[in-house]
């Protein structure tokens, strides 16, 4: 089972210069929300980067906001939090694939996103990976938003 797995993880880059990130975040499950931000933060924090919160309505909002951020903003990266739960209709299918694919193709133009959106079949999953302590998935998003920096800036592009 993949619960009991154990995974590597690279460590966090160091940065000579302040790193600034963009967590973006659907709070439709709001206790959800709080927990992948809560992970996000704290891994941000202790690469020793900035971050800031905005919240948008739903995952399908998510690339939209940080490709408008792109434009108009300063950041070095970008965090995508958010959690879908399946229900009884496809649109769980749609919300998910759309949200991930609008993140993947802002991230082959050169944006730096850590994709921390949820896609579970239950609120027990959603909450397991949620939390700080646990899977903390919002942690690995802000990890991986990092990572990219770091990439970018050494090949500096």
């Amino acid at each position: 089972m993949a619960g009991h797995e154990t995974h590597y993880e690279l460590a966090l880059p160091k940065f000579d210069a302040a790193v600034k990130l963009l967590i973006v975040v659907a709070p439709y499950y709001r206790d959800i929300a709080d927990g992948l931000i809560a992970g996000a933060q704290a891994v941000a924090a202790q690469a020793g980067a900035l971050a800031d919160v905005v919240e948008v309505p739903g995952a399908l909002e998510l690339p939209a906001a940080i490709s408008l951020a792109e434009q108009g903003a300063d950041y070095d990266g970008y965090v995508a939090l958010g959690c879908v739960i399946r229900g009884e209709t496809t649109h769980y299918d749609t919300v998910c694939n759309d949200s991930s694919r609008g993140l993947m193709l802002l991230g082959i133009e050169g944006l730096c996103i850590g994709n921390g959106i949820l896609t579970v079949e239950n609120r027990a999953q959603a909450e397991v990976r949620a939390d700080p302590a646990g899977q903390n998935k919002g942690g690995g998003a802000a990890a991986a938003a990092l990572h990219l920096v770091a990439l970018k800036r050494r090949w500096k592009v």
